[in-house]
């Protein structure tokens, strides 16, 4: 699927570009709040320029504009798969504004990564959901996401990461 893509309504789905830094994380912010983490992001807008517009971008996002405005982000970063040997798209945040939902952006962002996925030869798109988020869990099984019940994502991270890699 080429980008940018004209969706219904007038949105486009688009790769971020460099000017779209305070958009993003305003959007990052308003997933944040949905989790009922509104005090957890402590990204910043010059972290988000290094991170997908420095001289060595490891992370990415599509994202969906309307009107002007930046309603949906998609943002990913590359996996590999030893047993594959191929790499994979981990989604680490999909957002579509409270506003625009229900109007096929969410679909259309993941969709925009399968495609990456199959014209790249990659072999798995991934992501976690939160278990209290019904909504896009059901979401997610309706566009074919199987969950991976045998497998408990684990995280160093704070004091433990700090205590471990220092000692």
């Amino acid at each position: 699927m080429p980008l940018p893509l004209d969706l219904p309504g007038g949105a486009q789905l688009r790769a971020a570009r460099p000017g779209d830094e305070s958009a993003i994380l305003a959007r990052i912010h308003d997933l944040a709040r949905y989790e009922n983490e509104p005090d957890a992001v402590v990204n910043t807008e010059d972290a988000l320029t290094e991170a997908l517009f420095g001289a060595e971008p490891r992370v990415y996002a599509h994202v969906v504009e309307r009107a002007g405005d930046i309603v949906g982000i998609a943002i990913w970063f590359l996996t590999y798969s030893t047993w594959t040997g191929r790499h994979g798209i981990w989604l680490e945040d999909l957002f579509v504004a409270d506003s625009e939902r229900g109007a096929g952006l969410g679909r259309a962002l993941i969709r925009s990564l399968a495609s990456l996925c199959v014209d790249r030869g990659y072999t798995r798109l991934e992501w976690t959901v939160l278990d209290w988020n019904e909504s896009a869990i059901a979401f997610y099984r309706s566009l074919g996401a199987a969950p991976m019940d045998e497998w408990t994502t684990q995280r160093l991270a704070g004091q433990a990461l700090r205590r471990l890699g220092e000692g």
